[in-house]
């Protein structure tokens, strides 16, 4: 009887926990939630399969989960071991030929179908894709002396929307054609803008390695306007490399998304405080 008694309690105890929790589970059933990986945040074998538990929860919720990823010190790492040598200008790396196939060969094979197993290895449908699959991602050259690298003019979402249908999870590398069939390497906080922009989507999360967008007194700060985030940029504040990733955050607002949010992707459950929790993580920035 005792023991009966506390499994009851327990079951009590547990129900009452998930009946707290599930109006903040049921909050973005049925939204899109574009979420840029970037590869410092990729991490370790643990972190990945931290996050792809993250993104299976979300799809099990109703959500339904993109995911762009980057890859940059991994592009670095096999361009170190092929032997191609790059050249800069402007402190930015010349993509030319040689180098494009490289950043193809990374993103979309050893980096986008490790995330994509990843996900499928907790019990999810994943999809490894690249903008190139289907034309979804449409590009220009974004400076002629930077080579191969795009700057997306269309997305079309078609593809994506019929594997939300399917209840599939889109794991997306950066690369885009030009209508002449030329590959283009798109930063990835770029392609995952433009994507959650085209999606109208509920929320962009960028993951970085930084806490998110912080103040003169370096404390981060959770929530932020299109005009606090163009006055902290005119200051100086923002500064660096949180300057791209605030740029890509006002451009997808502006453009319909809901909210995007700058947040560490290294920290546990990044994803799921966000969206799941009342005080959220990161920095959120509105229009």
């Amino acid at each position: 009887m005792k023991k009966q008694t506390a499994k009851m309690r327990d079951f009590l105890s547990t129900a009452r926990t998930l009946n707290e929790a599930l109006p903040y589970l049921q909050r973005y059933h049925g939204a899109i939630v574009v979420i840029k990986l970037g590869g410092h945040a990729m991490g370790s074998d643990e972190g990945m399969a931290s996050f792809a538990r993250d993104v299976m929860l979300m799809r099990t919720v109703g959500v339904n989960p993109v995911v762009v990823h980057g890859g940059g010190p991994m592009i670095n790492e096999m361009l170190e071991k092929l032997g191609v040598t790059s050249t800069f200008t402007r402190g930015k790396r010349v993509t030319d030929a040689a180098t494009m196939a490289v950043v193809e060969m990374v993103l979309s094979g050893q980096v986008n179908k490790r995330i994509v197993q990843a996900i499928n290895a907790e019990g999810g449908r994943a999809v490894g894709l690249s903008g190139k699959d289907a034309s979804m991602i449409t590009c220009t050259m974004a400076d002629p002396e930077l080579g191969f690298v795009g700057e997306p003019s269309e997305v079309d979402t078609t593809l994506l929307r019929q594997l939300f249908e399917a209840e599939m999870i889109p794991v997306i590398a950066p690369i885009g054609a030009d209508r002449d069939g030329h590959s283009y390497n798109i930063n990835g906080d770029t392609a995952a803008g433009a994507i959650a922009a085209a999606l109208k989507a509920d929320r962009l999360l960028l993951l970085t390695d930084v806490s998110g967008v912080k103040n003169a007194d370096g404390e981060v700060v959770t929530e932020l306007s299109a005009a606090d985030v163009e006055a902290m940029t005119e200051s100086g504040v923002i500064a660096g490399g949180m300057i791209p990733k605030t740029e890509t955050a006002l451009s997808a607002v502006r453009a319909g998304v809901r909210a995007a949010v700058i947040l560490d992707g290294r920290a546990p459950n990044a994803c799921l405080l966000e969206l799941f929790t009342d005080h959220g993580a990161g920095s959120i920035i509105r229009a």
